[in-house]
């Protein structure tokens, strides 16, 4: 059995990757990358209201199969 990853499933392994990178740079590097992990979770957030989500938009340009 192959596990099909949905256009939905890649955006949210995208958003936990880029929200756990931005937190390990924050403890590391700068507190500043925390300002990444906010944009991230609001983008989540209104995502869910507005159903407008620019990552699905840029997959689906790039012929990202769902």
């Amino acid at each position: 059995m192959v596990f099909k990853m949905t256009i939905e499933n890649k955006i949210r392994a995208f958003a936990g990757t880029v929200i756990l990178l931005s937190l390990a740079l924050a403890y590391i590097h700068s507190h500043n990358w925390l300002w990444l992990t906010a944009f991230v979770g609001a983008n989540l957030l209104q995502s869910a209201f507005t159903k407008f989500c620019p990552l699905e938009i840029i997959l689906r340009k790039i012929e990202v199969k769902s």
